[in-house]
């Protein structure tokens, strides 16, 4: 296996000091001892919670091949026998070596970002991008402020195609990031009211995410939601950011990728797409319009980048969506089998209305009932009360039969809620755990909601360690 870089590279596109022994090569870029592999070098990053430094006795042992340190912290990190790279800043060292790494290849680099969707889209386009070359992609939503460096900094040198996923709860902060990515194509999937408690309007979210055109490459390409509401703005922050090239993607009928048929089964999807005035049939293995939003955005961004469409389409059958994003499970009971939909990993009200669409659309037979296991939709602000009991209509357009609801902001929704339907809310996620276990009966659908941040993947895991996998066909 090749090196991922030199030491000699490792430290032209750092400036950093080397120290020891120089390694023969680096297999890979690590700020995590958890998941650090021997040969890779070990960035000590300090975060809000944590200092890299702390954990570089742990990075020596774990087999890296050279650690990347502060000025400041050297002397307590001499007495490590392995070799060091010393440099002012360690995340500049890191942001540094990710510029290098994008000057040096020849990838059509694809950004992504979006309120929603910019993770399932990048995961979609891996896989679908890797029918026609090499694609690099973080395996995680490393979408940050060292994630995006550091998603960067592991291309390797020869890869035909970068998907890098750009996020933000804050104005500025996609500028940096999309200026050191340097994208051919820059999507936007849709804008939406997350992370609404830090900026006043949609609007200003709309703003925020238009960064991303900034740093695109000249004669590159803005590839934009036709259907979403912000889709003038974005186009005229695009062309303020110099974007020549503005193609739009969705259902309306001006849409350059444009939806012409669709076909939403209750695990998958099939449409009929027109790009330009090539028309591309397809079929997504995983359910729900959103999705298939998602999948038109990788057939125009693999157009804009001149991979083989009609590859690229088949690709998408076999992709299936990931834990926490709306991934399926079917589990056995005693007398049959239930579907849990996984969607722990994010909440936010657009992302909440796709989650009850996949819910409504979910293949309920004779006796199963749709239940709903909902937790809190983070960083919404003073908008957090109206925007969790609005859900209660989306509650009832999916026929929900029956609501289990956890954390303080949902007890606006359960305050929502038509007193006919049963509904079982608790203060802390945990206390859900029992009831929502043990409630489940044979052609039952459940979909789990929520914010990352409230621990509703305890919940799934907690149905996946109760209940075993059902035979295919059960």
């Amino acid at each position: 296996m090749s090196a991922l870089w030199s030491f000699e590279e490792l430290v032209q596109a750092t400036g950093g000091r080397p120290l020891g022994q120089a390694p023969n090569g680096i297999s890979g870029i690590s700020i995590d001892t958890r998941t650090l592999e021997a040969g890779d070098a070990f960035f000590a990053i300090q975060g809000e919670q944590f200092d890299g430094h702390d954990f570089a006795t742990a990075a020596m042992a774990a087999g890296a091949s050279v650690l990347v340190v502060s000025e400041g912290k050297l002397p307590a990190l001499g007495r490590l026998a392995v070799a060091k790279l010393v440099v002012p800043d360690v995340l500049k060292a890191l942001e540094d070596l990710g510029r290098a790494a994008r000057a040096r290849t020849k990838a059509k680099v694809i950004a992504v970002t979006g309120s929603v969707g910019k993770t399932s889209t990048k995961e979609m386009m891996r896989q679908a991008l890797s029918s026609v070359g090499a694609v690099h992609a973080a395996d995680r939503s490393f979408n940050n402020h060292w994630g995006v460096p550091l998603t960067l900094a592991r291309m390797p040198a020869d890869c035909d195609y970068a998907v890098i996923e750009i996020g933000m709860n804050h104005p500025d902060e996609i500028r940096p990031l999309v200026k050191m990515t340097r994208p051919h194509v820059a999507i936007v999937t849709l804008v939406a009211a997350a992370h609404l408690g830090f900026f006043k309007t949609i609007e200003e979210i709309a703003r925020a995410k238009g960064e991303i055109f900034e740093g695109v490459v000249k004669g590159g390409h803005a590839l934009i939601n036709r259907d979403d509401k912000r889709w003038k703005t974005l186009v005229k922050l695009a062309e303020d950011a110099g974007v020549k090239h503005v193609w739009g993607f969705g259902e309306n009928a001006r849409a350059e990728v444009r939806l012409m048929h669709a076909e939403l089964g209750p695990v998958s999807s099939t449409m009929t797409v027109r790009i330009a005035s090539e028309e591309i049939e397809a079929r997504l293995g995983a359910p729900g319009r959103h999705m298939v939003q998602n999948a038109l955005a990788v057939l125009g961004a693999a157009k804009l980048a001149g991979a083989d469409l009609g590859k690229v389409a088949l690709a998408l059958g076999s992709f299936r969506a990931e834990a926490g994003r709306g991934q399926r499970h079917r589990l056995r009971l005693k007398d049959g089998a239930f579907t849990l939909i996984d969607e722990s990993y994010n909440a936010n009200p657009a992302s909440m209305a796709a989650a009850f669409d996949l819910l409504g659309k979910a293949d309920v037979p004779a006796g199963g009932r749709r239940i709903a296991v909902l937790g809190d939709m983070a960083e919404l602000g003073a908008h957090s009360q109206k925007l969790h009991a609005d859900i209660a209509g989306l509650v009832a357009e999916a026929g929900t039969d029956l609501v289990f609801l956890a954390g303080r902001e949902m007890k606006a929704l359960a305050d929502a809620l038509p007193k006919e339907l049963p509904v079982e809310y608790r203060e802390r996620t945990d206390d859900l755990r029992d009831l929502v276990v043990g409630a489940v009966r044979p052609g039952d659908a459940v979909m789990v909601k929520s914010s990352k941040s409230t621990g509703f993947n305890r919940l799934v895991d907690a149905f996946l360690n109760t209940y075993p996998g059902a035979a295919t066909g059960d």
